[in-house]
């Protein structure tokens, strides 16, 4: 069963869960047990198949889906049609007892299809299992990958409808793209005036207006979320983790039960958090390594208990990380506090009201036998990029550039060199101008040539071939053109629903 991190009165099943995204007291559900593998349990997944991985650590968590609906979910989401290669996330070594995850190999070129596409599948059944009559409206704020992500695993599903908020001026032009040239008969997609954190509040508050509610509700819709503070959006990201380490015992890189450390590139704490559960459910993880860019909220708060959100946004080279207050991390706290939810609803209507919260030295020291933190500027973003390729011919992008930075600053400041994995989160070619002028030497290639013209140059310097997705942007018809200030998110949902 699943429960608010705030305490609210109720216990909901995964469907219900799944369905409504968020509690109605402003929490995130949460499950109030967590599954345990053995190392029995963790070997035989060498043997499995990605999906059949998948089956292994998402069956306990949805105990009111039957087996056979969720291999359907599985096998819909996770096949060759969709996915380019049939590993689905794919461990490559980089040497140095290092590996790269890469989670980009989906429709979208993003790690965001890897929850994304089994989303949508696990909420139409839940609509069935309800008997929820309401079309579901799912809400999105994005960075930039979640958006596209999102579009593409709920466009023409039915009973549904898709609005996607994205910061004007705060994503590539690639991922703009993507989004704005959407195909289906029930996607909307508008920028917001501001950064993610606006576009973020504006649907929180979207979701907390119980009158606004009502009024969905009368005329027959209901929200849902596809972000990562829907459980069914974080759920199929434990898998990965799973599924790279049973890879790794698999490729004999290491023995059953020995540790390993992976390094995440994060904003809004979804992606980590997933191994944060993973290490929980028994895989033997030793530390995390949050990874942030130029926006480091992240890294201040795992070095000083206090979350601050009161600074200088900066728009950075790697615009999925340019967040300032990161949802996920209140179902950390909920966990770390041994599920004080009266402290967390303190702290998070502090972090609303004032702007921060602190967690105090305990609290921190326990997170930090688990976490360690470091970010990266975009200068040295560039730089990693630049030596990645030169000195191994593997081709990264800015987000997966900010991990490997942070994970080689942690392998020198602490000595620890146990094997460590690399989330790679995005296919370069979603960055084509700062990725060619890390691996061209172009200052600013922005003036030289179009989107495309670069993506074409990079494919010409490494004889890496486009993602298909990206190519076809080329001749993709504009579709939204959408455009509002934040406090006028809600008018324009309206306007959507109801013209």
């Amino acid at each position: 069963m699943y429960i608010s991190t705030r305490g609210g009165e109720g216990k909901y099943s995964a469907a219900e869960a799944i369905k409504l995204g968020m509690a109605s007291d402003g929490g995130l559900f949460v499950p109030d047990a967590l599954v345990q593998f053995d190392l029995q349990q963790l070997q035989a997944l060498g043997d499995y198949s990605y999906q059949q991985r998948a089956l292994a650590v998402l069956n306990p968590y949805l105990p009111d889906y039957s087996q056979e609906e969720i291999e359907a979910c599985i096998n819909r989401a996770y096949n060759e049609s969709k996915f380019d290669c049939k590993e689905i996330a794919p461990l490559i070594s980089a040497g140095d007892d290092k590996y790269v995850l890469e989670l980009w190999h989906g429709p979208t070129s993003a790690f965001k299809d890897m929850a994304l596409q089994i989303l949508p599948q696990l909420l139409s059944i839940a609509l069935s299992k309800t008997g929820e009559t309401d079309e579901i409206v799912i809400l999105v704020a994005t960075s930039g990958d979640t958006g596209k992500a999102a579009l593409e695993g709920f466009k023409d599903v039915e009973q549904t409808k898709i609005i996607v908020f994205y910061p004007q001026d705060g994503v590539s032009q690639i991922q703009r793209l993507q989004m704005i040239t959407q195909q289906g008969s029930n996607v909307s997609v508008a920028a917001v005036k501001g950064n993610f954190d606006d576009a973020q509040t504006g649907v929180k508050k979207i979701f907390n207006d119980q009158v606004y509610k009502r009024e969905l509700a009368e005329r027959g819709f209901r929200l849902s979320s596809a972000n990562s503070i829907n459980w069914g959006r974080l759920l199929p990201q434990i898998v990965y983790y799973f599924s790279a380490y049973a890879d790794l015992v698999k490729q004999k890189r290491v023995k059953i039960g020995q540790p390993v450390n992976f390094v995440v590139p994060t904003g809004n704490f979804g992606n980590i958090l997933a191994g944060y559960y993973a290490k929980m459910m028994g895989l033997p993880i030793k530390k995390l390594i949050c990874a942030s860019n130029h926006n480091n909220v992240l890294t201040e708060f795992f070095r000083t208990g206090r979350y601050d959100r009161r600074r200088e946004f900066h728009k950075t080279i790697s615009p999925s990380m340019d967040i300032l207050i990161s949802s996920n991390l209140e179902r950390l706290l909920y966990h770390i506090t041994n599920k004080n939810t009266a402290l967390i609803s303190e702290w998070m209507n502090k972090l609303s009201v004032e702007g921060y919260y602190e967690i105090g030295y305990d609290y921190l020291a326990d997170l930090n036998e688990i976490f360690w933190a470091d970010w990266v500027d975009d200068e040295k973003t560039i730089e990693t990029i630049r030596r990645v390729y030169h000195t191994s011919s593997y081709l990264i992008d800015p987000h997966t550039a900010v991990a490997w930075e942070a994970g080689d600053k942690y392998r020198a400041q602490t000595g620890d060199n146990t094997p460590l994995v690399v989330l790679s989160t995005a296919s370069p070619f979603k960055f084509n101008d700062s990725v060619l002028a890390a691996i061209a030497d172009i200052n600013d290639v922005t003036k030289l040539q179009n989107e495309f013209d670069m993506l074409d140059q990079i494919s010409r310097i490494t004889s890496l071939e486009i993602p298909t997705g990206l190519k076809n942007l080329k001749t993709d018809a504009i579709r939204h053109t959408g455009i509002c200030a934040k406090e006028e998110m809600q008018q324009l949902v309206s306007n959507v629903l109801f013209t």
